[in-house]
């Protein structure tokens, strides 16, 4: 009896080479949840999640596919100890009180080639909002250890004041010293369950 795995089995769809219907696990490892938030108007911080946990579901019909993530709000960091330890008090994540961040998918449109829109429910200190993900599927492929991988790539922007996160400071030169919108970045891999 051989010790390879068979072969990955893919399908297309509209001319893009994607994985058969499947339950799909994040590979923590592999990925990667940031943001982007600009500093004094002049900077920007960059800084990311280290505990996540969510699936990709790919359905028979792509189009009805889904995701679902759980982020460990306390997993927050900027490298920065007292940053970060001010972003998770009750004036930004409020980790004590709402220790996850969760976005849960409800559709996907505008389809075009590998790129597409994620809709989907972001909730965040306990409060939901609707948010697109613009998402690019980097493809699928057969890792050395005969696990089927998949990879994308998602961004969207949010504003912080609408999940309660209303800190701020104003500059004696004008401006904030946070901005109210932050940009998310997602680089992820997935493995097939």
């Amino acid at each position: 009896m051989s010790n390879e795995a068979a072969a990955i089995v893919t399908r297309e769809h509209n001319g893009l080479t994607i994985p058969t219907a499947g339950t799909f696990a994040l590979d923590v490892a592999h990925s990667r949840v940031g943001f982007v938030a600009r500093h004094m108007m002049v900077s920007k911080v960059r800084g990311s999640f280290g505990e996540f946990a969510g699936e990709v579901v790919v359905a028979e019909n792509p189009l009805e596919s889904s995701v679902n993530v759980t982020i460990q709000a306390a997993s927050f960091t900027t490298n920065n100890e007292q940053r970060d330890g001010h972003v998770k008090t009750d004036e930004f994540l409020g980790i004590d009180t709402f220790p996850t961040i969760t976005f849960v998918s409800t559709a996907v449109k505008d389809v075009d080639g590998n790129e597409f829109v994620l809709v989907g429910d972001l909730t965040i200190r306990g409060v939901t909002k609707q948010v697109e993900l613009e998402v690019e599927f980097e493809g699928i492929a057969k890792s050395p250890w005969n696990t089927e991988v998949i990879g994308f790539s998602a961004t969207t922007e949010i504003d912080r004041e609408e999940f309660g996160m209303t800190f701020n400071a104003t500059l004696e030169t004008g401006g904030v010293l946070v901005s109210k919108k932050i940009k998310i970045e997602i680089e992820a891999e997935a493995i097939r369950a």
